[in-house]
């Protein structure tokens, strides 16, 4: 920095001399005309700068006849002060200046805050050549000047006194006016959230609010400038890269800041309307206030043409798009730059008070909130879509599985019983005749030709058994079965069943039992017999297939609630727990050491389970390897 030494000038003065100062030298400068250069710390607004810059206030005007320097330094507590609006008048350490070298250094220093390829870099280093002394009639001008803004008037004591009461009644009612605003300013701030909170129409959202918030900060426009992830050119815009003298220089993430505005909101028609101004070439030169603009960064421009006075071309745009002063917040959600908040003064310049920044940031985060929950019902509701899209191709599938699986069953079915039907003509054909010549009455047969004879007999009706139980459990499954529903005895039954299996039994050598636990007047059952019997000679069959010679297997008899219980206990050689949930499936043969020795269709069992859900009762099994298996069956009455 500059030491006072080495200016003209130094004194410590209150902000608004400073800035009167600042107005003269502006006014020298267009006394000047289009040779001179004057720049003040606006032109830093949008960069990231030392810290002891942020602290700085200059005016510099250069020109080859008038170069002046104005610089200022707010002290710490001085730029908190201001920071907090409070009413006083901070004081800021002035230097001014007229020494050409103290010039040229101050240039350097501002220059090298810029990228050495940067327009605005090349721009100034031009003017830093032209620098000479001063013309001395424009020195005596600047100094006329000044004498007359800075002698005072001086007035009598009681206008004086008069003045300080009027200025103190002023200072009251500006500090009751400003609480007012700010209670109307969270008044304002609570409808917004509640609205978003309400709503999940984003545009309704924006339009509203940017509405209320423009009419409350009484701008001439206020709009919202969404980011896009590509750049196209607008049917609004009339600048091309030839504006951009430095277009080779262009950062790498240009694409990622192209965006366009897409909802406005103007005091009135007259304003022009800049909706759906997309970005132009000319403001990338200024891409490192994007970054700061992610990092959550307010820009407060006053008076763009002070801010963007090296700027031709951003500055040309926004003359044409009647921008005096803006005042811009970042949306940010999700750690992501969504777009901008953007203030716009067409007429005249603004200065913008910390409350006007704070409201705007506010409202800049409220939008944030209102977009990130609009995209997450948005999301919600396009996986809501997927599933039940998913969940309906998922459904017709099954449907469609289960209707070819019905199908194939059906033919299955349909097969096996035409199969079995054409079959039992033959087989009744070789049961009867072997069966008439082994009571053939003209001569005697030798005991191989009986021993064949009869191996054809037992063999056929062996074969005519599994085809009986293929027609019935088709008949079932096809749902033709019907029970013929009558009253008998559940003793008769149950003797009936085992009597005709003692000759099977006994040449198994296995010992069978009936182990009746019914009483008299529990005797008489309603079902179908038929099928009883049926479901008690298959369960009595497999029992005695499976068990070893010299077995047991107990047909047991009892009556609880109406229903009769069947329970048929063998000494076999049991069944694996893991095969226990295939027993009762269709053509299923259950790995065991007999598996070989007796062959079956596997539809025994299957047929069993069948018949008794017919009977709407229920089978269930225990089995223990190496033990015996218990089957036990519960058939409601029929009449209950």
């Amino acid at each position: 920095m500059l030491s006072s030494l080495d200016l003209s000038f130094s004194r410590t003065l209150p902000l608004s001399i400073f800035n009167e100062l600042g107005e003269l030298l502006q006014r020298m400068a267009q006394a000047v005309g289009s040779a001179a250069l004057m720049l003040t710390e606006a032109v830093l607004l949008r960069m990231p700068i030392p810290l002891e810059w942020e602290r700085q206030r200059f005016t510099l005007v250069i020109s080859e006849q008038f170069s002046a320097l104005l610089l200022g330094n707010i002290e710490a507590g001085e730029q908190e002060t201001r920071r907090l609006e409070k009413p006083e008048n901070p004081l800021i350490n002035t230097s001014l200046t007229f020494n050409s070298d103290v010039i040229a250094s101050f240039i350097s220093e501002v220059i090298n805050l810029f990228e050495c390829n940067s327009y605005i870099y090349q721009k100034i280093a031009r003017y830093q050549q032209v620098i000479a002394p001063n013309d001395a009639t424009l020195q005596s001008k600047f100094t006329l000047l000044l004498l007359e803004h800075l002698l005072p008037v001086i007035s009598n004591e009681v206008k004086v006194s008069s003045k300080k009461i009027l200025t103190e009644a002023y200072s009251c009612q500006a500090l009751e006016d400003s609480l007012n605003k700010q209670i109307a300013q969270e008044r304002l701030l609570n409808e917004v959230t509640t609205q978003i909170r309400k709503s999940l129409d984003l545009p309704v959202i924006m339009k509203t609010v940017i509405t209320q918030i423009r009419e409350f900060l009484e701008l001439d426009r206020l709009v919202i400038y969404k980011f896009a992830s590509a750049q196209v050119k607008s049917q609004h815009s009339s600048f091309n890269d030839q504006y951009l003298p430095n277009s080779q220089h262009l950062p790498q993430n240009y694409q990622n800041y192209q965006g366009c505005i897409v909802y406005e909101a103007l005091i009135t028609d007259d304003i022009p309307s800049v909706l759906n101004y997309e970005e132009e070439s000319c403001l990338m030169r200024t891409s490192l206030c994007w970054e700061k603009y992610r990092q959550g960064f307010i820009l407060a421009v006053n008076d763009v043409e002070k801010t963007y006075s090296l700027e031709e071309c951003l500055l040309n745009f926004l003359r044409r798009s009647k921008v005096q002063a803006k005042l811009v917040a970042p949306i940010i959600f999700e750690q992501k730059l969504w777009g901008l908040l953007i203030a716009h003064q067409c007429y005249a310049p603004r200065e913008w008070t910390k409350s006007e920044k704070s409201l705007l940031t506010s409202v800049a985060k409220q939008l944030a909130i209102a977009i990130h929950q609009t995209e997450l019902m948005a999301s919600l509701t396009k996986q809501k879509q997927t599933l039940e899209q998913r969940v309906i191709e998922l459904t017709m599938a099954l449907r469609e599985a289960l209707l070819a699986a019905e199908a194939a069953n059906r033919l299955r079915s349909e097969f096996l019983a035409t199969i079995s039907h054409e079959l039992l003509t033959p087989l009744t054909y070789v049961i009867g005749m072997s069966s008439t010549l082994l009571r053939w009455p003209l001569g005697e047969l030798s005991k191989r030709q009986r021993d064949y004879l009869q191996t054809i007999h037992d063999s056929g009706e062996h074969l005519l058994q599994m085809i009986n139980d293929i027609l019935d459990l088709s008949q079932v499954e096809a749902g033709k079965t019907v029970l013929n529903i009558t009253e008998f005895s559940l003793v008769k039954s149950a003797q009936n069943t085992l009597d005709s299996l003692l000759e099977k039994a006994r040449s198994e050598k296995v010992t069978l039992k009936l182990d009746l636990q019914i009483a008299p007047t529990h005797d008489i059952f309603t079902a179908d017999s038929t099928r009883v019997e049926q479901i008690l000679w298959n369960l009595l069959t497999n029992a005695i297939k499976f068990t070893p010679e010299d077995g047991n297997v107990t047909l047991r008899l009892w009556v609880e609630d109406e229903t009769a219980v069947f329970q048929v206990e063998d000494t076999g050689i049991g069944i694996l727990e893991e095969q226990l949930p295939l027993l009762f499936e269709k053509f299923q043969q259950l790995d065991t050491p007999y598996r070989r020795r007796y062959e079956g269709t596997g539809v025994g069992l299957a047929l069993t389970k069948q018949l008794v859900e017919l009977h709407r009762g229920r089978i269930e099994v225990e089995s223990t390897v190496g033990i015996g298996s218990i089957f036990t069956v519960w058939i409601p009455n029929q009449l209950k």
